[in-house]
């Protein structure tokens, strides 16, 4: 059976001092460093203001290059942020770098029309969006173990979370208008980036008002599944979440 390498994190609590054995996986073994003035995961705030940010350039810019580039770089801003949440090795890191600059510059050469297509661009951003999400779940997990308690940071976390899967699902949809050969909203409706926007959120959040909807089978099974992950997200992940806001876990030693 393999063996699993751990780092071991001593973290101070009252009348002593407690080692949690944290497993490395996935290039996420950087030593966390936790004293008692330490405040060791304070950037899920920034990583759920560039989401925020990108999603208010799509809804209220309009759909000219230059959105494009900012929302790009809003989302590779957030990407290396989520990368050293994690403690990713510097390798990983440095993976996230390139993934962001090569997102960037695939908004800028489709901003100065260079041939590139808007499916293409979109498929780009995509995925600069679906990278986030699997870094900041081990960031969580680790802030959890490490600390021992529930914090605000964990609360911004989750929420960047659920922000970032609104994203993807909305870039996926503009994707698929673009390189698919058919429209992808019913009654000739526009797949704007605002457009998929709307419809991603209006869906990931179950509120549905019926002005857009999917035209294909194809479309229809992935805003299911978009339902259905935000509400199972909701209702489990970010509740818990809450509920637990600022208690410690119990110390069994």
């Amino acid at each position: 059976m393999a063996r699993q390498r751990v780092c071991v994190v001593r973290a101070p609590v009252a009348g002593g001092r407690r080692t949690l054995a944290v497993p490395v996986a996935l290039g996420f073994d950087e030593p966390m460093n936790i004293g008692p003035r330490d405040k060791p995961w304070p950037r899920y705030g920034l990583v759920l203001t560039c989401t925020t940010a990108s999603v208010a350039v799509q809804g209220a810019v309009p759909p000219v290059g230059v959105q494009q580039i900012v929302v790009n770089l809003l989302l590779g801003a957030g990407l290396v942020l989520a990368f050293q949440i994690a403690g990713a090795r510097r390798a990983f890191v440095r993976f996230a770098y390139v993934w962001a600059a090569l997102g960037v510059a695939v908004a800028v050469a489709r901003a100065v029309d260079s041939g590139l297509g808007e499916g293409e661009a979109r498929l780009m951003s995509a995925a600069l969006v679906a990278l986030g999400p699997p870094a900041l779940v081990v960031g969580l997990l680790r802030s959890l173990r490490a600390t021992g308690r529930v914090g605000i940071e964990a609360v911004t976390g989750v929420l960047a979370l659920y922000m970032l899967i609104g994203m993807l699902f909305s870039f996926i949809y503009g994707a698929i208008d673009k390189l698919g050969g058919t429209p992808f909203f019913a009654n000739d409706a526009p797949a704007t980036a605002s457009h998929c926007l709307y419809f991603s959120f209006t869906t990931l959040t179950t509120v549905g008002y019926g002005d857009l909807t999917a035209r294909t089978d194809f479309g229809h099974t992935l805003a299911i599944f978009e339902a259905l992950i935000g509400q199972i997200y909701l209702v489990t992940v970010v509740s818990l979440i809450v509920s637990n806001l600022g208690r410690a876990r119990p110390n069994h030693s």
